[in-house]
């Protein structure tokens, strides 16, 4: 079982029982899955780029990256629809785990300037998505082998039913929320 799992069933789910009055362990909010997302809209232009990106988001995940396509044509933006344009993960339990413990205690600790993260991050139903403007912070990611220098999106979906039991989760597991 992993560090942050362990640290989720012996401290969080008894102090967010006590916190929210909930009567059955089973009504507690529970991270769901973790989404990494990576859109790249220069790999219009250059397509070499996409297979990067797949290989990078494939090291910081564990797990193999899927192509996004794009949904439907934007003339502005030269964009034909099918056309390759982003690359995402969705990380569940034993993985998710893993990556979120990272997060916390390595990826993010690694920002340049970190002062936490906002608390403005929130949807409005529990699930909260944090922008990466640098992918470098990530251990497994070699700062000589990359080419440029990519932003990402990690979602983090909740079975929370609002933002103040979902900021909470995510504190007691460790998110460094701005202070």
């Amino acid at each position: 079982m992993s560090r942050l799992k362990e640290l989720y069933k012996n401290k969080v789910v008894p102090a967010m029982m006590r916190e929210f009055g909930y009567k059955n362990v089973m009504a507690v909010p529970k991270v769901e899955k973790v989404v990494l997302n990576m859109g790249l809209g220069e790999a219009i232009q250059n397509p070499k780029i996409l297979d990067t990106a797949v290989t990078e988001l494939t090291q910081i995940a564990g797990q193999r990256a899927v192509i996004r396509k794009a949904k439907k044509s934007i003339a502005s933006f030269k964009l034909r629809k099918g056309m390759p344009i982003g690359c995402m993960v969705t990380l569940r339990r034993q993985r998710m785990w893993y990556f979120l413990d990272k997060l916390f205690t390595l990826a993010l600790p690694r920002v340049r300037d970190f002062r936490g993260v906002s608390d403005k991050i929130f949807d409005g139903r529990g699930n909260c998505t944090i922008g990466i403007k640098e992918h470098i912070i990530f251990p497994e990611i070699d700062y000589d082998k990359i080419d440029k220098v990519k932003g990402m999106n990690v979602t983090i979906v909740t079975t929370a039913k609002t933002d103040a039991e979902a900021y909470y989760l995510l504190k007691e597991l460790g998110l460094p929320f701005r202070a």
